[in-house]
């Protein structure tokens, strides 16, 4: 099983932070790789088992559920159901930990799946920077820290 991990610290209280990154279908707001996204059979974006289905800038398709979310712990865990990746069995969580040292929080982003020997150092390597650390980058920016 492959497995990628990326963590930052963003300069903003765990609140905002989550408040911004909590939406399941928000992504277009806050990510610069996603064009768009929508929530199949109108569920609510914060439902478990809802399905979001959105694409890519570079036009690719992927469909995701949501498998938890909590307010509480401040994390998202979703799954991949379909992709244009060669992976199987993905799961990823986004969590999100309030610094009590400063108005900051340690973001951390991990996903498991399987794929093919073959691939999966290039499926690392992209995940990890085109989809994680992009999206860290873009919220760093936001909240005025890159």
């Amino acid at each position: 099983m492959a497995r990628v991990y990326i963590s930052t610290v963003i300069p903003a209280s765990a609140k905002q932070v989550w408040e911004r990154v909590r939406d399941f279908n928000g992504m277009p707001k806050w990510h610069p790789g996603i064009r768009d996204s929508r929530i199949e059979n109108a569920e609510p974006s914060d439902k478990i088992g809802c399905i979001r289905d959105f694409n890519l800038q570079n036009g690719d398709r992927i469909r995701e559920q949501l498998l938890g979310l909590s307010d509480y712990d401040m994390f998202c865990t979703y799954a991949i159901l379909e992709s244009p990746m060669p992976l199987e069995n993905y799961v990823a969580t986004l969590r999100l930990t309030p610094i009590t040292d400063g108005d900051r929080v340690f973001a951390e982003w991990s996903a498991e799946f399987d794929c093919a020997a073959d691939a999966e150092d290039d499926l690392i390597a992209g995940i990890g920077t085109n989809v994680f650390q992009t999206g860290f980058d873009a919220l760093k920016r936001h909240f005025g820290n890159g």
